[in-house]
């Protein structure tokens, strides 16, 4: 039987800055899920990329005296090397300028253009090049000056002059079908606060939508009038569609059964492009809505959105030379609720690396390793021939199906809490059992045996589970049991049962896994 399909994006990044730790977010999250479906026997395709047409990655471009398609080019290592860094395992990495995606953009309009979805007119209107926006007159704010500007980004607007020809998408015939889809697809939308937002504004009405620009040339040609690029919302959406297939002929039958996919994850200020316009576009093109877009909420420093303009916008790579890789994913995906706004820190992160990473699953691995070492020549023991109380069981054996539960509802903290619950409950049942007493009682053999065997299991259980959020350490802890690699894993259902850890394994101690840190003695960052 093939594997059941699971897709999933992250939004195609804007090339006019290096990723920081927002888009880390993003793109963390989709691998975390990804990494655990695959685990649960799914065929995955994580698809991400980059947005590299309109008008402000000339404007960039420009203002580093540099060509578009030059400026490009130097960005894509700045994308790969970081997704490297934080071992992000993506099928797809769209570039916007490759031919590829020109091919996709220019079949999809085509077929709307054919279809009568489009018309040509003139636009006079506001315009933010940096949001790449076009705003009602009511929408926007006055800054200090008195002059208008965005409501997102707070940047002066352009006043679009009305003899520029744009074509226009028939986005207003779809408030209604629109609607009706929200309410009979209510997890289309989620979390719930960004399902009423888009709903709302769906409500108010629904204005055409201009797809193209005449007025520079940085863009993928309409093919129907050639004198037009399409606009920058109506060439990246379609990226979702490049990276699994779409219109290739290389590719054959991979779009069929990729789509629909299962989540879009993007950031709630681009809540609107993908659950108004995008679903829009889908239908005009007959094509089924992807199943979930996610829109998850900004990470704050001191209550403000981070961004390099503000200067609190710092780079992943400057906190995984502090923490490392695993402890940064883990961090961001389990501290950080999935859909709100969430106020980090180096204080707090220091914390839950101590916590829960060092004290928690660390000091556990390290002080059962090195008691095996001890007990049983750094061999596993014999399972229980007899009866043993095993706490540890039960509450192993309920941790697939919460677990599952919350990779669902893509409620990461959810299910890292769950396995933090059984660490926290191996650690309790080594101070319940004492088994360095046991070790000195040969009367008591059978029971350390079975103690030993029973916190062995668990730290092989607590691995897989905690291999999504950090993959080298569970990687890691299975190599010291004496195990195969935990990527090979297709069934964590089945893996999970308790008791397959061979008797006998050769056990390795090796240096811990989480080093305590001190808050007040880091590495200088930047």
């Amino acid at each position: 039987m093939p594997k059941e399909t699971y897709s999933v994006t992250t939004p195609i990044y804007y090339v006019n800055a290096a990723p920081h730790l927002g888009t880390a977010y993003t793109t963390v999250a989709a691998d975390t899920v990804c990494r655990y479906q695959r685990m649960n026997g799914k065929d995955v395709a994580l698809v991400t990329g980059m947005d590299e047409h309109g008008q402000k990655v000339a404007d960039t471009a420009a203002d580093h005296g540099m060509q578009p398609q030059e400026w490009c080019d130097s960005m894509e290592p700045a994308f790969r090397n970081a997704w490297e860094e934080l071992d992000i395992k993506y099928t797809d990495f769209v570039r916007t300028t490759e031919p590829r995606h020109a091919v996709t953009v220019q079949d999809f309009w085509q077929k709307l253009y054919d279809k009568g979805y489009l018309y040509k007119g003139a636009y006079e209107g506001w315009y933010c090049v940096h949001e790449e926006t076009y705003y009602a007159e009511s929408d926007l704010e006055k800054n200090e000056d008195g002059k208008f500007v965005c409501p997102d980004c707070k940047r002066e607007v352009q006043l679009m002059a009305s003899g520029e020809e744009n074509w226009f998408f028939k986005l207003s015939e779809f408030q209604q079908p629109l609607l009706d889809y929200y309410e009979s697809h209510p997890d289309f939308i989620r979390p719930e606060s960004r399902k009423n937002e888009v709903v709302s504004f769906v409500s108010r009405g629904l204005k055409d939508l201009s797809i193209s620009r005449s007025t520079f040339s940085w863009g993928i040609p309409l093919p129907f009038d050639e004198g037009h690029v399409a606009y920058v919302w109506a060439d990246a959406l379609l990226a979702y569609l490049t990276g699994i297939g779409y219109a290739d002929e290389s590719r054959e039958g991979e779009f069929d059964i990729r789509w629909p996919m299962q989540y879009h994850f993007v950031g709630k200020d681009i809540i609107r492009f993908h659950c108004v316009i995008w679903p829009a576009m889908l239908m005009a093109a007959g094509l089924p809505i992807a199943y979930t877009v996610f829109g998850h909420g900004f990470l704050l420093t001191k209550g403000e959105k981070m961004s390099k303009s503000k200067g609190n916008g710092l780079m992943p790579s400057d906190l995984i030379k502090v923490f490392g890789v695993d402890a940064y994913r883990y961090y961001f995906m389990s501290d950080v609720q999935f859909g709100a706004d969430g106020s980090i820190s180096m204080e707090r992160m220091v914390q839950v690396y101590n916590n829960e990473l060092a004290n928690t699953w660390g000091n556990l691995v390290s002080r059962v390793m090195n008691m095996t070492k001890k007990y049983f020549d750094g061999k596993v023991p014999n399972a229980c021939a007899h009866s043993c109380e095993n706490p540890l069981k039960p509450l192993a054996d309920e941790l697939y199906q919460k677990y599952d539960a919350a990779m669902e509802r893509v409620d990461f903290s959810g299910a890292a809490a769950a396995v933090q619950e059984l660490a926290a409950r191996a650690n309790r049942y080594i101070e319940e059992t004492e088994p360095f007493k046991l070790a000195k009682d040969p009367e008591k053999q059978d029971e350390l045996e079975c103690v030993m065997y029973n916190l062995l299991e668990a730290i092989r259980i607590i691995a897989l589970y905690m291999a999504p959020f950090a993959p080298h350490t569970s990687e890691e802890v299975y190599k010291r049991l004496g195990l195969g690699s935990i990527q090979d894993v297709e069934d964590i259902k089945a893996a999970t049962e308790w008791g397959q850890l061979p008797a006998g394994n050769p056990i390795e101690v090796g240096d811990p896994l989480f080093p305590r840190l001190d808050v007040d003695n880091l590495p200088e960052l930047g």
